[in-house]
């Protein structure tokens, strides 16, 4: 019999390390890795929509119906995105159980404020045309706390290495 399918969803403000987290962690699993910024960017790119306007909840959306699509398939996903808010949290829960996929949500924090504020003032996006928030619009952003237990990796405290093998550590225990 197969493995339960799962899926692994990341939240955490821009510059946390989540991106390098979650695609280390698809990497690993050999996971479907769905990211945010791709996913806004190439529907920004679309022309469908006017420049500059509010795109909501459409990456998100996409994300979750690309998930379930392949969650009902038995695959691992992984999706990566900031995951602000308590709905979209409940969202991919809702996308990952309703496809009977154990979740997994962990959220990337880095608790050196000053680390931070470097990781986000030094980055460059490798995402053709995807311009990244300024320091100020990262602390400015929208970010409720989680409303239940999930995995709290931070990035300020653990090397990259050992932020994967926690989580792949979490992973064992969720498919079991």
């Amino acid at each position: 019999m197969p493995a339960r399918a799962l899926f692994v969803v990341f939240g955490g403000l821009p510059g946390t390390g989540k991106t390098t987290l979650a695609s280390a962690v698809s990497e690993r699993l050999g996971a479907v890795y769905l990211r945010i910024d791709s996913l806004e960017q190439a529907i920004r790119t679309s022309g469908v929509l006017p420049s500059g306007a509010d795109l909501g909840p459409a990456g998100y959306l996409a994300a979750c119906a690309a998930a379930a699509d392949n969650l009902r398939m038995g695959r691992i996903v992984v999706v990566d995105s900031v995951n602000p808010i308590a709905w979209t949290r409940d969202a991919y829960r809702a996308a990952g159980e309703g496809e009977g996929a154990a979740v997994l949500e962990v959220e990337v924090v880095c608790s050196d404020q000053a680390e931070h504020r470097r990781r986000v003032e030094t980055r460059t996006s490798d995402i053709a045309g995807l311009v990244l928030p300024t320091w100020a619009e990262v602390e400015s952003r929208e970010y409720e706390p989680w409303n239940r237990p999930c995995l709290v990796v931070d990035t300020a405290a653990l090397s990259v290495e050992d932020g994967v093998a926690r989580i792949l550590d979490a992973v064992d225990r969720h498919r079991s």
